[in-house]
C-alpha cells in the first residue's frame, strides 16, 4: 500500500514537498517513482529513483524536481521547487518490482491514491 501526501495550492515560483509512506511490501527492493496526470490528459512519467538511488527525471521537470527515499521510513519524496501552472496534476507514486528501470507505467506494481497539486499564476 502507498498513501501520497503532501499537495497542494501554491503560487508559481513556490515549492511543495510530497511524501509517499509505503507499506506490505519490502520498500528497499523496490523502485520508487512518480507520475503526474493533468485532467484530459494521460497519465505521465515524472520520476524514479532506483534501489541504490540511483534518479532520472522527465526533461519537464528536470533541475526543478528533487526525488529521494528513506529506506527506514519506507518513504519516498519528491521536492518540487520553481513550480509552473503547467505542473498543475495529481501526483502519484509507484512502486515497480521490475528487474528494468522503467518510466512506463505499466511497469510499476503498487499505486498511491494520488495527491492534488494546483499551482496558480
Amino acid at each position: 500500500q502507498l498513501q501520497a501526501s503532501g499537495g497542494g495550492l501554491v503560487q508559481a515560483g513556490g515549492s511543495l514537498r510530497l511524501s509517499c509512506a509505503a507499506s506490505g511490501f519490502t520498500f528497499s527492493t523496490y523502485r520508487m517513482g512518480w507520475f503526474r496526470q493533468a485532467p484530459g490528459k494521460e497519465r505521465e512519467f515524472v520520476a524514479r529513483i532506483s534501489r541504490s538511488s540511483l534518479k532520472y527525471y522527465a526533461d519537464s521537470v528536470k533541475g526543478r524536481f528533487t526525488i529521494s527515499r528513506d529506506n527506514d521510513k519506507s518513504t519516498v519524496y519528491l521536492q518540487m521547487s520553481s513550480l509552473k501552472p503547467e505542473d498543475t496534476a495529481v501526483y502519484y507514486c509507484a512502486a515497480s518490482g521490475s528487474g528494468t528501470p522503467s518510466s512506463n507505467p505499466l511497469a510499476y506494481d503498487y499505486w498511491g491514491q494520488g495527491t492534488q497539486v494546483t499551482v496558480s499564476s
